[in-house]
This record gives structure tokens, sequence and C-alpha cells, in this order.
């Protein structure tokens, strides 16, 4: 196609990274996924909106990713451009007219903005420790793990607008934050580039083994060792997804090379070479059982491209 052609011809010379064909599962947590036509990886957000620009100019679709923590990708790939923020520049910093407000570009990992916080003595973002996203993903839907969601700690969110090329934000009171959902899950054209994180004065060792019991809790009850996309399904109202899967017995159950995680049946992991189709019948066949044992439907958490 021409216009991929004109668009790696644009990427190189402005040196963006911009790889043809690339193996989508090689850049999500589930390791699954056929080829995206072309992969692009920008270094900042400027030249992410020469990037975006160009895209929108040649009419191809666009996808973004950050760390591909949620996402379960088609064996098929992906037609058109995937943008990846994976190695954005991203180290955040303090407000030095307020010594508890964190600036955190997107895409810096969760893991990462944790450790910022403790070394610095901040306090309150602890339950994040761990999981394996970015903050611009973990703020698009809400993450949350052990009683706290991103939604108490964000004060304000900045994005672009990738329709009109305007860089903008938004107050936490108009963020619309929900359970794993927020005002960009509704709004797919505006890109989260940065967030500003509302944090209290602590204990910098009391953070710090705070987060190492939230680690080893994560160790203990999640089946880390293999790859998956975190939880399958979101937690429904009045129960927990992972107590009505082992109630319906369907822990280790498996399609192909997908299974139902044995360690914890919230979990449907990459168990030997599974395929996208493997997954998503595995998911029909949990979400089959439990609505016909227990009149629960479970919604699935992960996204599918």
């Amino acid at each position: 196609m021409n216009e991929l052609l004109e668009l790696r011809d644009f990427c190189r010379q402005i040196h963006c990274t911009c790889l043809a064909d690339e193996p989508m599962s090689a850049h999500t947590t589930f390791k699954i996924g056929g080829p995206a036509d072309l992969f692009i990886r920008p270094y900042d957000f400027k030249q992410a909106r020469q990037v975006i620009r160009k895209v929108t100019q040649l009419g191809l679709p666009l996808r973004y990713i950050g760390k591909g923590s949620d996402l379960l990708i088609n064996d098929c790939g992906i037609r058109g451009v995937v943008l990846s923020f994976d190695e954005l520049s991203a180290v955040p910093s303090i407000r030095k007219d307020d010594e508890t407000l964190i600036d955190c570009p997107a895409g810096a990992s969760l893991t990462a903005l944790c450790r910022f916080a403790q070394k610095h003595g901040l306090s309150g973002l602890e339950f994040a420790y761990g999981i394996p996203g970015s903050l611009g993903g973990g703020v698009y839907m809400n993450a949350g793990a052990y009683g706290g969601e991103l939604c108490d700690v964000v004060e304000e969110v900045s994005y672009l607008d990738t329709k009109s090329s305007e860089e903008m934000k938004r107050k936490v009171g108009s963020l619309d934050f929900r359970y794993r959902h927020s005002w960009f899950s509704d709004h797919p054209d505006c890109l989260i580039t940065g967030a500003a994180i509302r944090l209290q004065k602590g204990d910098s060792r009391e953070i710090h083994a705070k987060m190492d019991e939230f680690m080893e809790r994560r160790k203990s009850k999640q089946p880390l060792e293999y790859p998956s996309a975190g939880s399958t399904f979101k937690r429904p109202e009045g129960s927990y997804a992972s107590v009505l899967i082992d109630r319906c017995g369907l822990k280790g159950r498996r399609v192909g090379g997908a299974m139902v995680s044995e360690k914890h049946a919230g979990f449907v992991i990459n168990y030997d070479h599974a395929t996208c189709q493997d997954v998503l019948e595995l998911i029909r066949q949990v979400q089959q059982e439990v609505y016909g044992k227990t009149g629960f439907q479970l919604e699935c958490e992960i996204k599918l491209l």
C-alpha cells in the first residue's frame, strides 16, 4: 500500500523507529498476536504528534498501545498502524511549589512511579506496585488493586485530542472515573500524555514495606510465571469472578494452549503457545458455564484488538 510506504519514509526522515509486519506477540504480556502492518515507536510526544498528523493525513487506521498488559490481539494481526509508547521518555518529577504532587508522563510504568514516590517519601500509590502497565493505560481503565484505584490519587490528566491536535487537560472531577472505566474509555481519539498524582507525606521505609507486602501477595496468589493479560474478568456486583469460576470447577480448564490458572481462577493464562482463538473460546466457555450455574454474567476486563 502506497500510504504505508509513504509513512515509512516519513518516519525515517524524522528518525522514528518504524517496523513492518512486526509480530504483536512481542509487545503484549499475553505473548499473543499476529503482525501489525506498521509498528511505530516514537521517543517523545513531539515526535508522536508528528506521526499522528501524518497517519491522519494518509487516512490509515491507527491504534495506540502502552506496555500491552491488558490486550489480546488477533492472530491475524492489526491492519494499519500501531503506535507504541513503551519507550517514551518517562521520568516523573515533583512540583517545585507542591511537594506532594507528582507530574508523570503517560509512558512511565506504574511500578517505576511507585518506586519514585517511595524514594521521595510519598504515600498513597502502594497498591499499584507490581501492576504490569503504564500510567497512561492505568488512567484509561482506572486500574486498581487491594482496595485502591488510580482515581484515588489522580488530580489532573493531560491529553492530546488527535482530531484537533490540541493539547488539553481535565481535572479529576470531569474524568468520569468508575470501576475499570474513565472518560477516556469513551473518547478513543484522546491520547493520554501525562497525569498529576496527589499523594501524602509518609515514611519511606514504611512505604517500602507496604509495597513489598503487596508484591509478595501478588507472587503468592497470581500466576506471574505465565504470560497473561492480568485479571481476565471484571468483578461482578455481589461476588468475585475467581470465586465463581472456582465454584464451577473450571480451574485448569484448557482450550489449546490457553488455560484457566490453577493458582488463581480469575486469570486465563498462555500455558503453551496459545492462540487468540484459544483464549476467546476458553473465555466463552467460562462465561457460559458460570452464567448457567450461578446466574452471574462475567464481563471481560481485557481488550481485544
